[in-house]
């Protein structure tokens, strides 16, 4: 039977970057990938990028109604794997989807994205994940302190900030985002 993988980290860790490596290693091998994005993450536009400048152009951008499985339609029944970039900006149902499509059509499904926000709090597509995922993997980054980043800290215009939406894509030139240890973390938010 499938799995469903919940392939999580920091930012910076590496995961569209793994993400696309793993679609070439299936299409290398003669199976048909999916790359899906939730349309929320605006960055890079119709194309997963990663940091290190590899990008590839998705297969479905998955708005906030969508209902994947019925994006996939017929299609669904010759894919031999659906990789998922920024999985955290799913909803639930459609979390509940992907799980249903490696238990009822046999699909490993992979997705990659954070856990949780510049506050720390978790995405509604995270918490699903972590719920429902077969496989868990913590993707490693590390902060500049060298210890293991686990949070990311949102700056505007280079300061520190704990306050505004959960969802700001850093494609604006005065959001930005730094991984963060607990440590540092902690730190960060004393001098706010």
């Amino acid at each position: 039977m499938a799995k469903f993988h919940f392939r999580y980290g920091a930012m910076n860790a590496g995961k569209s970057t793994i993400l696309l490596q793993t679609a070439y290693n299936y299409e290398e091998n003669g199976k048909r990938v999916v790359l899906l994005k939730s349309s929320i993450d605006t960055k890079g536009d119709e194309k997963i990028v990663s940091r290190i400048g590899l990008e590839r152009k998705v297969d479905y951008l998955i708005g906030e109604d969508d209902s994947i499985i019925s994006i996939l339609g017929d299609n669904i029944i010759s894919i031999d794997c659906i990789l998922v970039d920024e999985a955290q900006f799913l909803k639930r149902k459609q979390v509940d989807e992907l799980f249903y499509i490696t238990k009822k059509y046999n699909i490993p499904v992979i997705a990659f994205g954070i856990r949780t926000d510049f506050k720390t709090n978790g995405f509604e597509g995270s918490i699903r994940l972590l719920e429902l995922a077969d496989e868990l993997l913590e993707m490693p980054t590390i902060c500049k302190c060298g210890k293991k980043a686990r949070f990311n800290g949102r700056k505007v215009d280079g300061k520190f900030i704990l306050e505004g939406d959960s969802i700001v894509i850093d494609n604006d030139s005065a959001v930005s985002y730094e991984s963060l240890c607990g440590e540092c973390y902690i730190n960060k938010l004393e001098k706010l």
